[in-house]
């Protein structure tokens, strides 16, 4: 059995399509392109594809991760030919390599997501300067979200880790945010913006980077 890591972007129009959506058009594209995807055993079998976090609906990314384990060897370049020929406006890929089979699951190699948030505002840069090193500033700040019939109550600042402006104009601000992503816990941009005192969701959420656990990636 091989193992390969798939770093994609994906921009609109898939930027409305839910994660389960996403893995069904990848196992499409798998299938189209003869790729001998190995299968999980049991009653149901499925494809074993790993994604390495769900995208949120309405996000773009330029760095998603991606495992996928094939049942014969294939080279990395015919791998990436057979597949570029049936990918759909929208989705783009980097890079593809082979990574130990046995290794570690991808989820559990996740640090943190980095984003880029576009938000509409009156405010002054000053005011948004302060609401960020007020956030940083505190050791703690309670939150909660009501996922279904469920309210999920938890510690928002430990999601956090950095904030910055990118850039600011009248009308409108870009934010970089590095938040925490994997086991613990994962930190939600639209989250970070109420708590900085935004009266208003974001125009767009892009994330660009993914930190895995011994790869940094300067790109």
């Amino acid at each position: 059995m091989q193992r390969l890591r798939l770093k994609f972007g994906r921009f609109k129009p898939l930027h409305f399509l839910s994660h389960l959506d996403m893995l069904r058009m990848w196992e499409r594209i798998f299938r189209r392109a003869l790729i001998p995807i190995s299968y999980s055993d049991g009653f149901t079998p499925r494809p074993k594809i790993s994604i390495a976090v769900p995208l949120a609906i309405g996000m773009t990314s330029e760095y998603e991760l991606m495992d996928i384990w094939l049942s014969e060897m294939m080279s990395v370049i015919e791998l990436e030919n057979e597949i570029q020929a049936q990918l759909p406006d929208g989705l783009i890929i980097y890079d593809i390599h082979d990574v130990e089979n046995n290794g570690p699951a991808l989820q559990s190699l996740l640090l943190h997501a980095e984003y880029d948030v576009i938000q509409h505002t009156d405010r002054q840069r000053e005011d948004i300067q302060t609401s960020i090193k007020c956030l940083l500033a505190k050791e703690e700040l309670s939150w909660h979200h009501a996922r279904g019939e469920k309210t999920h109550y938890y510690d928002l600042r430990k999601l956090v880790d950095s904030v910055w402006i990118i850039d600011y104009q009248t009308g409108k601000c870009v934010l970089g945010m590095r938040l925490l992503c994997g086991d613990k816990g994962s930190g939600r941009p639209e989250q970070v913006i109420r708590a900085l005192n935004f009266d208003s969701y974001p125009e767009s959420i892009h994330r660009n980077r993914l930190i895995i656990q011994d790869i940094i990636d300067s790109n």
